[in-house]
């Protein structure tokens, strides 16, 4: 359940599709000395076409304007889930052990804090422990409106919906204006990730803007972590015996698994290539000369300017 600062208490955030977990109760995590440790360390790469994003109809949602500011050109928002680089580096991946039940600390916590900036959840992806706070803030003119998702073998669940607070240093009108730049923190709403039976994952959208988007994967042991700007990813300090590695993204709907063994105070090298999803991931996938759906003039498309970043849709 989740406070508000200072104020009433909220019940924020927390969860997901379809990746439901399995059986019967887990075991604690027991936190021990590693003396003989090792470490897997390696490269997630992408293989073959990147998807395409998803695309947003500007003039159809709130504060065009404003949160057109990173658009097209045409009046589209653009939204690709997927982080690669040039040579298929998957970035911002989530890469951890399976089901371990012993070995390091957890490190020292510092609440996730997620924010709402420039029309967008950032980061898109978060790594969170159960049990634990986190923190989300907006840091735009625009009002912003939280939504929280728990899904099941029943099926989705709304947990809450709640106004994400602007901060009053902005001027009543600048939500209608491509020239702001300046951000301001709202109050931030913060509180405890404490998932149900089962779960270990989250999204949160805004009911406002439905391009703003971010998932979480939360973890009972510290042996994940998520890949960086190259795709590669370290995990240390794991006792020595051979365990499962899962890489996660929530658009990737094949598990991508991979067994590795750990010798003592060895370093096992883990590289691994995920097939680029095919076919529709998304109902609203951007598509080329989107507009033969909508009855759009062109000073409609104009009057939305990519001050801050023009997109482009490959």
């Amino acid at each position: 359940m989740f406070e508000h600062i200072g104020a009433t208490r909220y019940a924020l955030w927390v969860l997901l599709l379809a990746m439901s977990a399995s059986g019967g109760p887990a075991a604690a995590y027991e936190e021990i000395t590693v003396a003989d440790g090792g470490t897997v360390s390696g490269r997630v790469t992408m293989v073959g076409k990147v998807p395409h994003p998803k695309g947003y109809n500007l003039t159809t949602l709130p504060d065009a304007v404003y949160c057109g500011r990173i658009s097209d050109g045409q009046g589209w928002r653009l939204m690709q889930p997927f982080r690669i680089g040039l040579s298929g580096e998957f970035q911002e991946v989530v890469v951890y052990i399976e089901s371990i039940e012993r070995g390091k600390p957890f490190p020292a916590f510092t609440a996730p804090r997620i924010e709402a900036i420039d029309c967008r959840f950032l980061p898109f992806l978060s790594l969170v422990r159960d049990r634990h706070d986190v923190s989300v803030v907006n840091m735009d003119p625009a009002m912003h409106d939280i939504q929280a998702y728990e899904t099941s073998h029943l099926g989705p669940r709304v947990l809450f919906n709640l106004p994400l607070p602007i901060s009053s240093r902005y001027p009543a009108q600048a939500q209608l204006s491509a020239q702001v730049s300046k951000h301001y923190e709202g109050t931030p709403v913060t509180g405890t990730v404490h998932m149900t039976k089962g779960r270990n994952m989250f999204v949160m959208q805004c009911g406002f803007h439905a391009y703003m988007e971010s998932w979480g994967l939360v973890m009972d042991h510290p042996y994940y972590t998520l890949t960086d700007s190259d795709g590669r990813f370290q995990l240390s300090d794991i006792p020595p015996g051979t365990y499962v590695v899962k890489i996660w993204h929530p658009y990737v709907r094949e598990e991508i698994v991979q067994t590795v063994t750990v010798e003592p105070k060895g370093r096992a090298t883990l590289n691994v290539n995920v097939p680029a999803p095919a076919g529709r991931l998304y109902a609203n996938q951007m598509v080329e000369n989107p507009y033969v759906r909508y009855q759009i003039t062109g000073a409609e498309q104009t009057a939305i300017v990519p001050t801050l970043e023009k997109q482009t849709y490959q």
